[in-house]
């Protein structure tokens, strides 16, 4: 690690060309109305689609090194994709396998051939895969307890609110063993997955249960840290996808106030609404800079990733559900209703905002990471609102 990198906020020519590939791609293959109509049936996730983006675009291997079969690139170009992805409320697997899963296996022995395979797959689209973590887990938090491990690395147990685990051809889970703390390699097929309702139906959680499920120990020294350094990552890059929802929402609430006529003028016109737009647009500049703070912090494994990873989910999340909000006001009715694909994009920031810690628990890691204890009567995890 290093405390010596230059912060870059900037865009580079490399990642600007990536993100047009996917806005292209999504354009093409995920517009609102086939995101409307996939969360309405049985199979939120677009196979095609993902196919389309892991194996051809390769972005599934993102992360993962070229001599493993990857592409070799860092967490920026990974934000560049999930601020897409959040663009388009994109129903994809990426968070949960390229990041997450990916992340917590590149924590491991990469020496080891097995752990080499397995990423190898990932990278070529050929496997999906999660890390069996409730979604609401924060960076910081105790090593999960919930799965044992005996000592032919049967895993027993459950693990609630797992994301992409219906798409998930491999599970990576953290799970007690006779050794201690470790990650298991498990098959799906190899465990219960009960699907239930969530807020976000662009993005199923799932309950998991382990039955003396076979497992394979990966080969970490130290699993927790790779754990802990999977979901520091994950929510440094959920960022990205926060600022994405956010600024669609600006974007479209702009578009529309721009044709929607009131009282013989355009709404848009109207001072008091220029003046919300005029706030929201500063919250999205605010939240850019944030978040692709927290990204170049994971790329150069800056000494400070913490504090930026706690920055950008401190502030980027309440961001993102203001901007929804206020799109689904400034839009009126037609705002309100299920053919309009805001509720989607207030249901994402929604999730989102307790998806890998919630703002009060990033603001109280934060405070102590610089040494701010909380006003006399008041603690940070519970108030001021991101927004106040």
């Amino acid at each position: 690690m290093t405390a010596t990198a230059p912060l870059n906020l900037l865009y580079t020519d490399v990642e600007d060309d990536l993100r047009a590939a996917v806005r292209d791609a999504l354009a093409d293959r995920c517009p609102p109305a086939a995101v409307l109509g996939r969360v309405e049936g049985e199979e939120p996730y677009d196979p095609g689609l993902w196919r389309l983006l892991a194996a051809e675009l390769g972005l599934a291997g993102l992360l993962i090194p070229e001599k493993l079969g990857g592409q070799g690139a860092s967490a920026r170009e990974a934000a560049v994709v999930l601020e897409e992805l959040g663009r388009a409320v994109a129903p994809t697997p990426f968070l949960g396998s390229a990041v997450l899963a990916t992340s917590a296996l590149l924590g491991c022995d990469l020496a080891d051939g097995s752990v080499g395979a397995l990423l190898g797959r990932l990278a070529a689209g050929a496997a999906t895969a999660t890390l069996a973590v409730p979604l609401s887990t924060a960076p910081g938090g105790p090593f999960p307890a919930g799965v044992r491990a005996d000592a032919e690395g049967r895993l027993t147990g459950a693990v609630t609110s797992v994301a992409d685990a219906r798409a998930a051809d491999v599970l990576v889970v953290p799970a007690v063993g006779p050794e201690g703390p470790g990650l298991y390699e498990v098959a799906a097929a190899e465990v219960t997955v009960a699907g239930f309702t969530a807020l976000d139906l662009t993005r199923p959680l799932a309950d998991l249960r382990f039955d003396s499920a076979a497992g394979r120990k990966l080969p970490a020294a130290d699993p927790a840290a790779a754990l802990e350094s999977a979901l520091l990552t994950g929510a440094g890059l959920l960022a990205s996808e926060q600022l994405g929802v956010a600024q669609w929402c600006l974007d479209e609430t702009v578009r529309y106030l721009g044709e929607r006529r009131q009282f013989g003028r355009v709404v848009g016109s109207f001072q008091a609404v220029k003046h919300r737009l005029a706030d929201l647009w500063l919250e999205v500049v605010n939240a850019r800079a944030a978040a692709r703070s927290a990204a170049d912090a994971v790329a150069s494994g800056a000494l400070d990733t913490g504090v930026a990873v706690r920055v950008a989910q401190a502030y980027v999340s309440g961001v993102a559900v203001h901007a929804a909000e206020e799109a689904v006001q400034l839009h009126g009715g037609i705002g309100m209703t299920w053919e309009h694909p805001l509720h989607l994009y207030l249901k994402r920031a929604k999730a989102d905002a307790i998806a890998l810690g919630t703002a009060g628990r990033h603001r109280a890691a934060l405070g102590a990471l610089v040494g701010l204890a909380p006003a006399q009567g008041l603690s940070i995890a519970e108030g001021p609102s991101s927004q106040g």
